[in-house]
């Protein structure tokens, strides 16, 4: 009998979302080999897709450079109308999408249909963004000449997404590249390729021509090193681990692509004692739980001032202890199982490691959180120092560090002293502090007061080793776009 997962998928509507064949070239591949998808939650196979080769990606290159000259020779107006259009039948699917998601990645269903709205926002963004991309007249320095500046389509561009969010992530890419005229490639995480060739699917019956937008699924290093060897692709973009952004960023080197990168975090999360205690425990809650902990945003070191620590963490022990663990296709259910064994098994050693050096278990901990298990508790760690694990190293699940600080000065040092600069959040009521550590902290992107603050009018990116370039915004067109100047001379004649 099947299980949760797999009986959902079997009542979908489009039960071609399923089918987990490649869209090369406007053709649906199945491939020679098969690779095996998996519910996280219980392990069970739910689905099957196809083993792209090297050979495959070549094709799908080949592809995308020849559909280049007639996607950016349409006006940015109708390419846009296609990106709307799509955003349009991913809302109009959006429960069957939010359970392929849930399926393979685990996340609650009522995040992952959240996932899908904020995903098709990005396409509706950039469709109207596209038709923004000024350029300018700069004033002249030489006599009788116009100086112009324009914005042009950097060429074929590959996308390399995760599987925290997997439907997000391909949209808040390849929305900007579409709009900026750039074909694209997209290639999925393999424990979530299913949301993104049903995505595909709908990009296709929105009127995408064939070799513009294309999804090859497969291995990563065996798809990964055509991308990055082939002079043809001439932008690179990678949402993932500071570790394999690393070895992207090198690989693209040789042939000088432009590359953006949204890398790890380790967000801090400050709180003062002139701010409320149920206000600071609420934002907590919000950003370090979302997506079961598996967020680059998730709060990671909570700093708390010692007027309060111990206030915060009994009601933040309170809140903790009624979140719901379960399948993420169970209506009740808070947090999913950890999409990866390897997370939930660095959640277990960073548990370990903490407890080992002092920590105390506030709550949580081991229950259900043994070995093999892709399920943690979420667990609250107090009397953390900066020695262990959790302090130094993201954890991407839902286990909490909370550590006391004294002084301002004290906390924005032990705040900055990493070399990850995704996020940040600060808790205050006091204005003048909130407008001195909004200089201070060390991240691109800062909530004061809130935990909710992307979406797609914003820059989403971060410093430091965190990245390079941004997504959303304007500034994520920008990355797909080339400056060209041209000077007319001898205008007088």
């Amino acid at each position: 009998m099947p299980g949760l997962a797999a009986s959902h998928l079997q009542n979908l509507r489009r039960r071609d979302f399923v089918a987990g064949d490649a869209l090369i070239n406007g053709r649906w591949v199945a491939g020679d080999q098969r690779d095996v998808v998996v519910d996280p939650a219980t392990g069970e196979e739910i689905a099957d897709v196809a083993r792209c080769s090297a050979s495959d990606m070549g094709l799908a290159i080949g592809a995308a450079d020849q559909s280049f000259a007639a996607w950016r020779g349409l006006l940015p107006a109708r390419r846009g109308a296609i990106l709307r259009s799509w955003a349009s039948l991913m809302l109009d699917h959006s429960e069957e999408l939010a359970v392929l998601v849930t399926s393979e990645q685990g996340k609650p269903l009522k995040e992952a249909r959240q996932e899908i709205a904020y995903g098709a926002g990005f396409l509706d963004w950039f469709a109207a963004e596209g038709e923004r991309a000024y350029g300018e007249t700069i004033p002249g320095h030489k006599p009788e000449s116009l100086l112009q500046v324009r914005m042009q389509p950097v060429g074929v561009a590959a996308a390399i997404t995760p599987w925290n969010f997997p439907v997000a992530m391909i949209t808040r890419k390849a929305g900007a590249a579409l709009a900026a005229g750039c074909p694209v490639i997209v290639k999925p995480a393999p424990e979530t390729p299913l949301s993104a060739l049903a995505v595909a699917r709908l990009a296709e019956e929105a009127g995408i021509p064939r070799g513009v937008f294309q999804v090859v699924v497969g291995r990563p290093l065996e798809l990964s090193t055509p991308l990055l060897r082939d002079t043809r692709i001439r932008a690179l973009s990678f949402t993932g681990s500071t570790d394999v952004g690393r070895l992207l960023l090198e690989g693209a080197a040789d042939t000088i692509k432009k590359v953006s990168l949204e890398l790890g975090g380790h967000a801090p999360f400050l709180i003062f004692d002139d701010v409320h205690i149920e206000k600071a425990v609420q934002g907590a809650m919000a950003a370090k739980f979302a997506t079961s902990g598996q967020d680059c945003l998730a709060a990671n070191r909570i700093y708390v001032q010692k007027g309060i620590h111990a206030s915060f963490v009994e009601a933040f022990a309170g809140a903790m202890a009624r979140l719901k663990v379960g399948h993420g296709l169970e209506a009740a259910t808070d947090i999913g199982p950890m999409t990866r064994l390897s997370v939930a098994d660095k959640c277990r050693a960073q548990i370990a490691d903490a407890v080992n050096k002092g920590a105390r278990i506030v709550c949580g901990a081991h229950q259900g959180n043994g070995p093999g298990s892709n399920f943690i508790t979420p667990t609250l760690l107090g009397d953390v120092t900066e020695d262990m694990l959790i302090a130094r190293e993201e954890t991407f699940g839902p286990v909490a560090a909370v550590l006391p600080f004294e002084s301002e000065e004290e906390v924005v040092a032990r705040a900055n002293a990493n070399e990850m600069g995704l996020a940040g959040y600060i808790y205050t009521d006091n204005l003048r502090r909130a407008l001195r550590l909004s200089e201070q902290i060390e991240c691109g992107m800062l909530g004061i007061n809130t935990a909710s603050f992307t979406g797609p009018p914003i820059p989403f990116g971060g410093w430091k080793q965190s990245g390079l370039g941004r997504e959303g915004s304007r500034h994520g067109l920008a990355e797909y776009m080339e400056l060209k100047y041209v000077c007319f001379g001898d205008l007088a004649a």
